[in-house]
């Protein structure tokens, strides 16, 4: 398993493997594949370890002082860059280390730091992430139901399938099997990956009801939504498997927010 702090929160981005290439690994994700030379880097406060801005997650100064998550990157002013799980910047906030160098990033004293920073990190990954869900939901890039994606992903339709956390293993499995029969391992995929959140929460999400199993049926969404996901779950366990965000499949990291 490889370690989001060694290579930033979503580790390398991938390309879908071509018929007879690539193998998926044991966890079922798609193999990682060479960062962009022309993706600018940044540098994680904490590790002193380089990582793209897709990568990392930014920390903002707010006018008051305080520090807040900013992970869509899009606050002014000058931002700080973290590339550790929720576990690590916990601890290094406990010991002060997180303060001082924020205090460094910002060249300035007057730096407060919330004691439930991570938390609202966490919060606001998943936010992203479940709005990049309805996004594309409403563009009709997505569809729900198990008839509706087993028969897509039999058909070769599905880039990418997802599982409300609370799914049956009985429904994973046999959705699992009809996207293999569709060419999930030529995507680089044995398995669906699961959304950590329960199918109440994900329906909300996506304007719909009791919405357990997710397909993703164009390319550039599914890497989309695999990045902002891989996002949200490496912070939060670095072990799960997900830290190979996509933000480059068919040009969609120009579409990322």
């Amino acid at each position: 398993m490889r370690n989001p702090r060694n290579e930033g929160l979503t580790g390398q981005p991938r390309t879908p493997a071509k018929a007879g290439g690539q193998q998926a690994s044991e966890s079922g994700l798609p193999p990682p594949r060479e960062r962009s030379p022309h993706a600018p880097e940044r540098t994680c406060i904490l590790t002193r370890r380089h990582g793209t801005r897709d990568e990392l997650i930014r920390l903002a100064l707010g006018p008051d002082g305080q520090v807040h998550p900013d992970v869509r990157a899009k606050a002014p002013g000058r931002g700080a860059w973290i590339g550790v799980p929720r576990s690590e910047l916990e601890a290094a906030n406990s010991k002060g280390k997180l303060k001082g160098a924020l205090s460094r990033a910002f060249k300035t004293g007057e730096v407060s730091v919330p004691n439930d920073l991570s938390e609202r990190i966490e919060v606001a990954l998943r936010q992203a992430a479940l709005d990049r869900l309805g996004m594309e939901a409403r563009s009709g890039n997505l569809i729900n139901g198990a008839d509706r994606v087993e028969q897509a992903a039999r058909m070769g339709k599905v880039h990418l399938l997802l599982y409300a956390k609370d799914a049956g293993e009985d429904g994973r499995r046999k959705l699992d099997q009809a996207w293999r029969v569709g060419g999930a391992e030529e995507l680089g995929y044995r398995q669906g990956l699961e959304i950590p959140v329960e199918r109440t929460i994900l329906g909300m999400a996506l304007g719909r009801e009791n919405v357990v199993h997710v397909a993703l049926t164009d390319p550039a969404a599914a890497a989309r939504v695999l990045h902002a996901l891989s996002r949200w779950r490496a912070f939060i366990d670095p072990d799960a498997g997900l830290g190979r965000g996509d933000a480059t499949l068919a040009d969609a990291s120009a579409e990322l927010e």
